[in-house]
């Protein structure tokens, strides 16, 4: 991580009553709940996607979802201890606070896939992925996203 230069944030906690993750005894598949764009700091980005209407941009959004992903590989190491438990990112979901008329959330979500293929690499990292966009989030939150992860056996 320090060679990429990336500095993990502090695992999030749940915001309300779920776990933020789910690792059923005896199997080998993580499933994480999902995350919101927290920065170092503790702050959370918050608003809606649609430049067009007032809204944050692609890029904006883009860096909101990286935060996800930052936030996702920096609960997977509070977990594990170690990210190469990690065997393979299987899939991430994507769900992105934007305008009826904002058509890009497969843009936005690249920020998170993008800083996932910069941590575990291929394959480790390459995922399956989708991209929704809903017309709220909680917190007013931009980007939420959620991963199911394989863990390999102590």
């Amino acid at each position: 991580m320090e060679e990429l230069g990336i500095e993990l944030p502090t695992a999030p906690l749940p915001k309300a009553n779920y776990n933020i993750v789910c690792l059923p005894p005896g199997e080998n598949v993580m499933y994480i709940s999902g995350h919101l764009p927290i920065k170092n700091d503790g702050e959370l980005i918050t608003g809606t996607l649609g430049p067009d209407n007032g809204g944050m941009t692609v890029d904006e959004g883009y860096a909101a979802a990286r935060l996800c992903g930052l936030n996702i590989i920096a609960t997977l190491k509070a977990q594990l201890g170690d990210l190469d438990r990690v065997e393979q990112v299987v899939k991430v979901f994507g769900i992105v606070n934007s305008h009826t008329d904002f058509k890009h959330q497969h843009l936005v979500m690249d920020g998170c896939s993008d800083v996932i293929m910069e941590v575990f690499d291929k394959p480790v990292g390459y995922h399956a992925r989708s991209a929704i966009g809903t017309n709220t989030l909680p917190l007013n939150a931009p980007v939420e996203v959620e991963a199911i992860v394989k863990i390999k056996p102590e």
